[in-house]
């Protein structure tokens, strides 16, 4: 007896079928998801807004911009010496990753934070894997506080240079291939 199927096209048609009927039960899960955030959302939300609100108002307002505040001697554990204000903080950039351009950036953002740049160049090594803020005797403070306002991690006592090589500077950044 001659079928006009074969047994192959029979098998086909039903793995196709299970393969979009997979498909569309994903997208209806989807969206049920979706629409569940929404939801929940939408009940949740002015919970948060009102605990957020309760905690601004429990809070006591701080300056805006802390350059613009009123600079204060602070005190640090590690040393009794008051910190200078950032405006008299001198700071010398040292590109020591070998990025072209990277110590220039550097110093805009250091006096964007309100500390005076007094020379940017290069390293004399390149290769460093971090960024680390070297400092001179007396301004270990200066350094943490500066260490903090750029989001650094390493802070050091000054190795390897003259008092003539820093040109004033209290502190020397020198930029690696991670801050």
């Amino acid at each position: 007896m001659d079928h006009p199927l074969a047994t192959t096209d029979l098998v086909r048609p039903w793995r196709t079928a299970t393969l979009v009927l997979i498909a569309i039960a994903a997208v209806q899960l989807v969206l049920l998801i979706g629409a569940g955030i929404v939801l929940l959302g939408r009940q949740i939300a002015p919970h948060i807004h009102k605990a957020a609100a309760r905690e601004a108002a429990a809070k006591p307002a701080k300056a805006s911009h802390p350059a613009a505040a009123k600079p204060k001697a602070t005190r640090t554990l590690a040393h009794a010496t008051p910190m200078i204000a950032r405006a008299k903080t001198k700071v010398m950039v040292l590109n020591g990753n070998g990025v072209q351009g990277a110590a220039a950036l550097a110093a805009q953002l250091a006096h964007a934070r309100g500390y005076p740049v007094l020379d940017v160049g290069n390293a004399p090594k390149t290769g460093y894997a971090r960024t680390i803020v070297m400092y001179r005797p007396g301004f270990r403070s200066e350094a943490l506080r500066f260490r903090r306002d750029l989001n650094l991690s390493v802070v050091a006592p000054l190795d390897g240079m003259t008092p003539a090589e820093l040109k004033g500077a209290a502190l020397v950044e020198i930029l690696g291939a991670a801050r």
